[in-house]
Protein backbone atom coordinates (compact mmCIF):
# COMPACT_ATOMS: atom_id res chain seq x y z
CA UNK A 1 0.00 0.00 0.00
CA UNK A 2 1.52 3.38 -1.02
CA UNK A 3 2.43 5.83 1.71
CA UNK A 4 0.14 8.80 2.22
CA UNK A 5 2.98 10.97 3.57
CA UNK A 6 4.16 12.28 0.15
CA UNK A 7 0.59 13.23 -0.74
CA UNK A 8 0.07 15.02 2.59
CA UNK A 9 3.41 16.82 2.20
CA UNK A 10 2.45 18.02 -1.30
CA UNK A 11 -0.97 19.21 -0.11
CA UNK A 12 0.63 20.98 2.85
CA UNK A 13 3.12 22.76 0.56
CA UNK A 14 0.31 23.83 -1.77
CA UNK A 15 -1.77 25.14 1.16
CA UNK A 16 1.21 27.15 2.49
CA UNK A 17 1.86 28.62 -0.96
CA UNK A 18 -1.78 29.62 -1.48
CA UNK A 19 -1.90 31.16 2.01
CA UNK A 20 1.27 33.14 1.27
CA UNK A 21 -0.23 34.40 -2.00
CA UNK A 22 -3.44 35.44 -0.24
CA UNK A 23 -1.34 37.48 2.19
CA UNK A 24 0.51 39.11 -0.74
CA UNK A 25 3.76 37.28 0.04
CA UNK A 26 6.07 35.68 -2.47
CA UNK A 27 5.75 31.87 -2.58
CA UNK A 28 8.78 29.71 -1.72
CA UNK A 29 11.51 29.46 -4.37
CA UNK A 30 10.58 25.94 -5.47
CA UNK A 31 7.12 27.21 -6.50
CA UNK A 32 8.60 29.95 -8.68
CA UNK A 33 10.47 27.37 -10.79
CA UNK A 34 7.36 26.92 -12.97
CA UNK A 35 7.26 30.60 -13.99
CA UNK A 36 7.13 31.43 -17.70
CA UNK A 37 10.08 33.15 -19.29
CA UNK A 38 10.47 36.40 -17.44
CA UNK A 39 12.80 39.31 -17.14
CA UNK A 40 13.09 39.69 -13.41
CA UNK A 41 14.53 42.85 -11.98
CA UNK A 42 15.69 43.25 -8.44
CA UNK A 43 13.68 45.09 -5.84
CA UNK A 44 16.37 47.78 -6.00
CA UNK A 45 14.51 48.80 -9.17
CA UNK A 46 12.31 50.95 -6.92
CA UNK A 47 8.52 51.08 -6.92
CA UNK A 48 6.27 49.74 -9.66
CA UNK A 49 6.01 53.27 -11.04
CA UNK A 50 9.78 53.82 -11.00
CA UNK A 51 10.27 50.52 -12.80
CA UNK A 52 7.69 51.50 -15.45
CA UNK A 53 9.35 54.90 -15.90
CA UNK A 54 12.58 53.17 -16.94
CA UNK A 55 10.91 50.80 -19.44
CA UNK A 56 10.81 52.21 -23.00
CA UNK A 57 7.79 50.00 -23.81
CA UNK A 58 5.68 51.57 -21.02
CA UNK A 59 6.04 55.30 -21.78
CA UNK A 60 2.38 55.73 -22.75
CA UNK A 61 1.29 54.05 -19.51
CA UNK A 62 3.57 56.28 -17.44
CA UNK A 63 2.17 59.38 -19.16
CA UNK A 64 -1.38 58.16 -18.46
CA UNK A 65 -0.52 57.52 -14.79
CA UNK A 66 0.81 61.07 -14.49
CA UNK A 67 -2.25 62.53 -16.24
CA UNK A 68 -4.55 60.58 -13.90
CA UNK A 69 -2.62 61.74 -10.82
CA UNK A 70 -1.79 58.21 -9.68
CA UNK A 71 1.94 58.65 -8.98
CA UNK A 72 1.55 58.78 -5.20
CA UNK A 73 -0.59 55.64 -5.17
CA UNK A 74 1.81 53.54 -7.25
CA UNK A 75 4.82 54.82 -5.33
CA UNK A 76 3.05 53.78 -2.09
CA UNK A 77 3.66 50.74 0.08
CA UNK A 78 1.56 48.30 -1.95
CA UNK A 79 1.71 45.46 -2.53
CA UNK A 80 0.59 45.83 -6.14
CA UNK A 81 0.40 43.61 -9.17
CA UNK A 82 0.24 45.88 -12.21
CA UNK A 83 -0.88 44.44 -15.54
CA UNK A 84 0.82 47.20 -17.53
CA UNK A 85 -0.45 47.80 -21.07
CA UNK A 86 2.56 48.39 -23.29
CA UNK A 87 2.77 51.19 -25.86
CA UNK A 88 1.38 48.93 -28.62
CA UNK A 89 -1.63 48.12 -26.42
CA UNK A 90 -2.51 51.81 -26.13
CA UNK A 91 -2.14 52.21 -29.91
CA UNK A 92 -5.05 49.76 -30.34
CA UNK A 93 -7.38 52.29 -28.68
CA UNK A 94 -8.99 54.64 -31.22
CA UNK A 95 -7.36 58.09 -31.21
CA UNK A 96 -10.61 59.86 -30.29
CA UNK A 97 -10.98 57.69 -27.16
CA UNK A 98 -7.33 58.26 -26.18
CA UNK A 99 -7.83 62.02 -26.57
CA UNK A 100 -11.00 61.92 -24.48
CA UNK A 101 -9.25 59.99 -21.68
CA UNK A 102 -6.32 62.41 -21.52
CA UNK A 103 -8.47 65.57 -21.59
CA UNK A 104 -9.02 67.23 -18.18
CA UNK A 105 -12.68 66.16 -18.13
CA UNK A 106 -11.65 62.54 -18.85
CA UNK A 107 -9.35 62.22 -15.83
CA UNK A 108 -11.86 60.20 -13.75
CA UNK A 109 -12.44 57.75 -16.62
CA UNK A 110 -8.69 57.44 -17.14
CA UNK A 111 -8.13 56.73 -13.44
CA UNK A 112 -10.93 54.12 -13.53
CA UNK A 113 -9.29 52.48 -16.56
CA UNK A 114 -5.82 52.45 -15.00
CA UNK A 115 -6.92 51.14 -11.60
CA UNK A 116 -8.64 48.29 -13.47
CA UNK A 117 -5.11 47.07 -14.29
CA UNK A 118 -3.92 47.00 -10.66
CA UNK A 119 -4.48 44.14 -8.20
CA UNK A 120 -3.89 45.06 -4.53
CA UNK A 121 -1.64 42.03 -3.92
CA UNK A 122 1.75 40.78 -5.08
CA UNK A 123 1.23 37.98 -7.62
CA UNK A 124 4.27 36.78 -9.49
CA UNK A 125 3.71 34.64 -12.60
CA UNK A 126 4.35 31.30 -10.86
CA UNK A 127 1.84 32.14 -8.13
CA UNK A 128 -0.74 33.18 -10.73
CA UNK A 129 -0.27 29.97 -12.69
CA UNK A 130 -0.47 27.88 -9.56
CA UNK A 131 -3.69 29.58 -8.45
CA UNK A 132 -5.17 29.27 -11.96
CA UNK A 133 -4.48 25.53 -11.90
CA UNK A 134 -5.85 25.20 -8.35
CA UNK A 135 -9.00 27.03 -9.53
CA UNK A 136 -9.68 24.52 -12.28
CA UNK A 137 -8.22 26.63 -15.09
CA UNK A 138 -9.22 30.17 -14.15
CA UNK A 139 -8.77 32.70 -11.39
CA UNK A 140 -10.96 35.76 -10.81
CA UNK A 141 -8.92 38.77 -9.69
CA UNK A 142 -10.55 41.81 -8.07
CA UNK A 143 -8.93 45.04 -9.21
CA UNK A 144 -8.37 48.32 -7.36
CA UNK A 145 -11.13 49.75 -9.55
CA UNK A 146 -13.54 47.17 -8.09
CA UNK A 147 -14.08 45.17 -11.25
CA UNK A 148 -12.74 41.74 -12.04
CA UNK A 149 -10.29 40.21 -14.50
CA UNK A 150 -10.25 36.48 -15.17
CA UNK A 151 -6.78 34.98 -15.45
CA UNK A 152 -6.15 31.80 -17.43
CA UNK A 153 -3.26 30.17 -19.24
CA UNK A 154 -3.35 29.63 -22.99
CA UNK A 155 -2.06 26.67 -25.01
CA UNK A 156 1.45 28.22 -25.09
CA UNK A 157 1.49 28.56 -21.29
CA UNK A 158 1.13 32.36 -21.33
CA UNK A 159 -1.07 34.07 -18.78
CA UNK A 160 -4.14 35.74 -20.29
CA UNK A 161 -6.65 38.15 -18.77
CA UNK A 162 -10.27 38.41 -19.84
CA UNK A 163 -11.89 41.75 -19.04
CA UNK A 164 -15.50 42.63 -18.36
CA UNK A 165 -16.22 43.02 -22.06
CA UNK A 166 -14.80 39.60 -22.92
CA UNK A 167 -11.63 40.98 -24.54
CA UNK A 168 -8.42 39.05 -23.88
CA UNK A 169 -5.02 40.52 -23.02
CA UNK A 170 -1.87 38.38 -22.95
CA UNK A 171 1.06 38.83 -20.58
CA UNK A 172 4.03 39.48 -22.88
CA UNK A 173 6.63 40.18 -20.18
CA UNK A 174 6.27 38.76 -16.69
CA UNK A 175 7.80 39.33 -13.28
CA UNK A 176 9.34 42.77 -13.39
CA UNK A 177 9.97 42.90 -9.66
CA UNK A 178 9.66 46.18 -7.74
CA UNK A 179 9.99 47.04 -4.08
CA UNK A 180 6.22 47.39 -3.68
CA UNK A 181 5.00 44.73 -6.08
CA UNK A 182 5.37 43.23 -9.51
CA UNK A 183 4.66 44.42 -13.06
CA UNK A 184 3.50 42.18 -15.91
CA UNK A 185 3.37 43.87 -19.34
CA UNK A 186 0.24 43.07 -21.37
CA UNK A 187 -0.56 43.51 -25.07
CA UNK A 188 -4.08 44.93 -24.72
CA UNK A 189 -5.73 47.60 -22.57
CA UNK A 190 -8.43 45.90 -20.48
CA UNK A 191 -11.77 47.69 -20.25
CA UNK A 192 -13.98 47.59 -17.15
CA UNK A 193 -17.70 47.17 -17.80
Amino acid sequence: MPSIRPILAALSALALTLAACDRGETPPAQDRAEAPTATPATSSAGTVLMLAQRDPDLTTLVSAIQTAGMEETLNGAGPFTVFAPNNAAFEKIPAARRDALTAPEGRADLRRLLTYHVIPARLEAAALIQRIQAGGGSLVLTTMQGGTLTARTDAAGSITLTDGAGEVARVVEADMIASNGVVHAVDTVAEPR
